[in-house]
């Protein structure tokens, strides 16, 4: 596994948000396998997995797949990756703006 890290984009990247009929505009992006990113699905509450879905309606946890970030998300990355991975990204849960990617 390459270790997560938060990556600074050059050019905002789009992601459509279904709820708000909108796209949402972001400069940061966290990479995570679809193996984590299960995990970390699975590890949420009732109402953080609620609010996931708000955020990424009918999104598929698939390579490829771009999800926009929120703070219970980020949140939910976070302590999952200090518990299974021994690593911090204080910069993820400081309420600014990100996106996730998944990888393989």
């Amino acid at each position: 596994m390459t270790k997560p890290s938060l990556i600074i984009e050059t050019q905002p990247v789009f992601i459509t948000h279904d709820t708000y009929k909108r796209e949402c505009r972001y400069m940061r992006r966290i990479e995570l396998s679809e193996q984590d990113m299960h995990a970390i699905l699975a590890s949420m509450d009732e109402d953080t997995l609620v609010y996931f879905s708000f955020h990424n309606v009918e999104r598929s946890i698939t390579a490829g797949t771009l999800l926009n970030g929120y703070d219970g998300f980020a949140r939910a990355i976070y302590r999952y990756l200090k518990q299974q991975y021994a690593i911090t990204l204080p910069d993820l849960i400081n309420g600014q703006d990100f996106y996730v990617k998944i990888t393989k």
